[in-house]
């Protein structure tokens, strides 16, 4: 046996293995990716009354005051992430800290769901606990789909890890298309990208596995290397930077945290929000980018800073908080500027791949369509792994079996 035999019965064998142990991992986040490419679309469809009537012309209320209505509402709570999307504001809440007991409030609640343009609470939701089914199925499939529905640092490690090994998997899965030997070697793989409809199932199987495979690579290498970014960025940070100039959030953390959390700000909501305004429009003026709307705001304690967030020309997501500027919650002054693209190459690299994995590449409804389609496929791919597997360990086991039966029948005294 040459070298290169040897080395394609071990990837061969490698790949095989790698496989079938993430087989299950691969149907879940396909299936949960499928349905979270329309995580807001459905959930419209299951929570009407969390959304409210879209009015075409009319501008929502500006970023402060759901805050203050937030606070003013329930005196206990301390209003955290919150941003307008189409038809509602979704609002994290946390609990400020109880003077008499030195422990946060019990609120009952995490998130408050606002009418954009009235103001109006719509809601108070526990995500994820007590309540109706309605409200928590795309809360756990979310969780399914990122931590094994644990909601733990363990449970994002580990499917980082696993999306670590399909990325490399990947590799390994590619080269095996490769016909073995250089003689007519283009004529020969290109049978491995074509599948052959009119052959045995079990050909037919194989050819889906192969040739599905390399057809959609790129994506198969883009979805396993985005799931390492989220699940393992001690992973994704250095590899980045080894290729890009990049800031990852651990450099944010060690830049920006306090030496004590700043739990009272001398800016209120309103002040911040006019801070953020300005800011944000002379960083428009410097990076030439449009502003297109106010998309939200938070307050960051261990930073004890004001984020403001709009929506610009740079996005490349349809929702999510990309161009931002961070705010001195006493003085006003900007500690920090993110933006989505012509700052860090490794973080426009990051957006991108973000955008890609949750189907959000502005709010492009076809790539929505495509993405959850290819949640399907990986599915495909899984199953027909786990397939030709069996099969083959069916072969194997008969044949083991016929060599000993004719190994008795030669030497029946040394086989018994």
């Amino acid at each position: 046996m040459t070298n290169e035999q040897r080395l394609h019965e071990f990837l061969l064998l490698l790949h095989r293995w790698t496989g079938v142990g993430s087989a299950l991992f691969l149907i879940i986040v396909g299936l949960t990716g499928s349905v979270l490419a329309f995580r807001s679309q459905i959930d419209r469809l299951l929570n009407p009354q969390l959304h409210a009537a879209v009015q075409p012309g009319r501008q929502p209320l500006d970023l402060a005051t759901f805050a203050e209505r937030a606070e003013a509402a329930d005196p206990h709570c301390r209003p955290g992430y919150y941003s307008i999307e189409e038809d509602q504001v979704v609002m994290a809440m946390g609990a400020r800290t109880d003077p008499a007991t030195g422990k946060p409030y019990q609120l009952g609640y995490d998130h408050l769901i606002f009418d954009p343009w009235t103001g109006n609470a719509l809601a108070r939701l526990p995500m994820r606990g007590p309540g109706s089914w309605r409200t928590r199925v795309l809360p756990f499939v979310y969780d399914l789909h990122t931590s094994l529905a644990t909601r733990t640092n363990t449970g994002w490690t580990i499917v980082g890890i696993v999306a670590l090994i399909w990325t490399l998997d990947s590799f390994v899965g590619f080269y095996l298309t490769f016909p073995r030997g250089a003689n007519r070697f283009w004529q020969r793989w290109r049978q491995a990208w074509k599948i052959k409809f009119g052959a045995s199932a079990m050909r037919v199987n194989f050819d889906l596995h192969r040739a599905g495979g390399l057809w959609l690579w790129p994506l198969l290498f883009i979805f396993g290397w985005s799931s390492v970014m989220l699940g393992l960025p001690q992973v994704y940070a250095p590899v980045t930077k080894a290729f890009f100039d990049y800031r990852g959030f651990d450099d944010s953390m060690q830049q920006l945290t306090l030496p004590k959390p700043l739990e009272t700000p001398k800016l209120d909501w309103r002040t911040a929000q006019a801070a953020g305004e300005r800011i944000m429009a002379e960083q428009a003026v410097q990076h030439h980018f449009t502003i297109e709307r106010p998309y939200g705001m938070a307050y960051i304690d261990i930073y004890g800073a004001y984020t403001y967030g709009v929506r610009s020309s740079l996005d490349l997501r349809g929702h999510g908080w990309d161009t931002t500027v961070l705010i001195d919650g006493n003085t006003g002054q900007m500690r920090s500027v993110d933006l989505p693209r012509g700052q860090h190459m490794g973080n426009t690299v990051s957006t991108l791949l973000w955008g890609i994995h949750y189907a959000d590449l502005r709010d492009c409804l076809p790539y929505r369509i495509f993405i959850c389609l290819f949640g399907l496929f990986l599915v495909m791919l899984s199953v027909t792994g786990v397939y030709i597997f069996w099969k083959k360990w069916r072969v194997r086991k008969v044949a083991r079996t016929q060599r000993r039966s004719v190994e008795r029948e030669r030497c029946p005294a040394t086989a018994s």
